[in-house]
């Protein structure tokens, strides 16, 4: 069965591209121009992947990130315009995985997608290897790697696929520092990493405030200034 792929964006010229690069790739296509349309056959299709954009008249991209984050965990890549940094950030802050600025190329954001999927697939309990170790224990943190769950003190945590990757990294690596640019090459693998690239900081700040962690005092996520960040060993 072909992955899912929700499209949102009022520009009709920009999603019919990305819809025929998509199913020329063999996706499933979802298109719509409004996310009022879309939230319609959100709450009743469960998707692979939503590509969004920001900029949309009634209800905007990061209003419908939003409401997806409330309820799904797969990724969401946004669309923003050339200077919308502040955008990006938002973004990441909602619970977006990626981000891409128009123009773009459509085979870069094809391949954008592959990789969120991919990821997304990978730390997914029916892609898994069953000699993994299914369960990460720390200090009331636990994450099953099998069941994609994750508690804090018995408590269910609802974590975006960036989020679960970086957290499970630095888990299974307990008491190693693993830089910003590990952590991106590791979770998007082929992509382009460069030092001015805010998106490991933005993640790692969103999952302390889901940890109730502080970045002065930190129980869970230690940052260790110019090399990278870690969780001690208990």
């Amino acid at each position: 069965m072909s992955d899912k792929i929700l499209i949102v964006d009022d520009e009709a010229e920009i999603a019919d591209l990305i819809e025929t690069y998509l199913k020329n790739e063999d996706y499933s296509v979802f298109k719509f121009y409004s996310a009022k349309e879309a939230l319609e056959c959100i709450q009743t299709t469960v998707f692979d992947l939503a590509v969004l954009d920001v900029m949309m008249p009634e209800i905007d991209g990061l209003t419908l990130c939003k409401r997806i984050r409330d309820n799904y965990t797969y990724p969401i890549i946004m669309l923003t315009a050339k200077d919308g940094e502040t955008d990006r950030i938002t973004g990441l802050t909602l619970g977006a995985d990626d981000y891409i600025t128009k123009p773009f190329l459509p085979l870069e954001l094809v391949a954008r997608i592959k990789a969120q999927l991919r990821r997304y697939k990978k730390y997914n309990p029916a892609h898994l290897e069953e000699e993994e170790k299914d369960i990460l224990h720390h200090m009331g943190l636990v994450l099953n790697i099998k069941t994609y769950e994750c508690f804090l003190n018995e408590k269910p945590l609802v974590l975006t696929p960036t989020e679960f990757a970086i957290l499970r990294i630095l888990l299974e690596n307990k008491g190693r520092v693993i830089g910003a640019e590990e952590l991106f090459h590791r979770i998007w693998q082929d992509e382009y990493y460069c030092k001015s690239n805010n998106t490991i900081p933005v993640h790692i700040r969103h999952l302390r405030e889901k940890l109730n962690d502080t970045m002065n005092k930190p129980k869970y996520i230690k940052t260790i200034w110019g090399v990278g960040y870690k969780i001690e060993e208990s």
